[in-house]
């Protein structure tokens, strides 16, 4: 990752309410009585989320993926986004959510991982189960460069508006023929690019939104020990964005009776695009499936 100041005092226009670039959340209807809320991460996509969503429709599952706030937009209208406002766009898709059987499961990737603890906490009687896919709270990964610790610094001035970080290979991919598509694109974009945000995310990463993100890790750490439903927790061992120590503090600090925590060998952030996407979703089905049946039997 590189960091960019860019310079722009033109006061940006809201998108209208109905932009289509707003529009790219998925709903799929299923038929197992079951739902699945997929959440996709600050800065991302519901693309990212689009295997997992075939996957479990395939199954039976009603999948919804919703569009967190603000991203689809411009980078100038994210950039002023606060979590509340994320975790409000998952909210809202909870609330629309009304299963035949009752089971609704939620997982989410990255900082949607975190939105899906958040809401674990909150409805722990809605909700049956958690999936955790590359959770992030802090920044370790082997990709981060050494001079991000000091960028929190410049979240509390005014420059923070003008700080971006730049992504660099590998993108959160090891699969070679996806991070080249991923390349493809990142090299040539600029900062206000949206030509291709819909499918592959932002290429630029304000400050803003990541001081956002530790005033999110701030306040989910204080609710972990609130959490009592059955989580599941899956990062590649490799990950290049955040190590697995993010995983391994959830693990300790929930006080669910029933979680796992599952390490991939072959893969980067993006597990849910990257080459062990097959055992992402095995391994998430099954695990719904023994809680499926652990309520139905109780």
């Amino acid at each position: 990752m590189s960091v960019k100041v860019h310079f722009d005092f033109k006061k940006t226009r809201d998108s209208e309410p109905n932009h289509p670039l707003a529009k790219t959340g998925f709903v799929l209807e299923g038929n197992n009585g079951s739902a699945i809320l997929l959440i996709h991460g600050l800065t991302g996509t519901p693309h990212e989320m689009a295997f997992l969503g075939r996957f479990f429709h395939n199954k039976g599952y009603t999948v919804i993926c919703p569009v967190l706030a603000n991203h689809n937009r411009p980078i100038e209208i994210l950039k002023n986004t606060k979590w509340q406002d994320c975790y409000q766009s998952v909210h809202s898709a909870l609330m629309e959510i009304v299963p035949r059987d009752g089971f609704i499961f939620v997982a989410g990737l990255s900082m949607g991982a975190l939105l899906a603890l958040l809401l674990a906490e909150e409805f722990p009687q809605k909700i049956k189960a958690v999936s955790c896919l590359s959770p992030t709270l802090f920044y370790d990964g082997w990709n981060v460069p050494w001079y991000r610790c000091f960028l929190p610094l410049v979240s509390h001035t005014f420059l923070k508006h003008f700080f971006y970080f730049k992504e660099d290979p590998p993108y959160g991919i090891k699969n070679e023929q996806i991070r080249k598509l991923v390349h493809k694109y990142y090299s040539k974009t600029n900062i206000s690019d949206m030509e291709g945000v819909a499918r592959y995310g932002y290429p630029y990463f304000p400050v803003t939104l990541l001081y956002q993100l530790r005033l999110l890790v701030k306040y989910l750490t204080k609710r972990l020990k609130g959490i009592n439903i059955p989580v599941q927790l899956i990062q590649a061992k490799e990950d290049d964005v955040t190590s697995i120590k993010n995983s391994q503090f959830i693990y300790e600090g929930i006080s669910s009776r029933i979680k796992e925590m599952i390490l991939l060998y072959d893969s980067y952030h993006v597990i849910t695009a990257d080459q062990e996407r097959d055992r992402v979703v095995a391994a998430m089905e099954s695990f719904f499936n023994r809680i499926r049946e652990n309520s139905k039997n109780a």
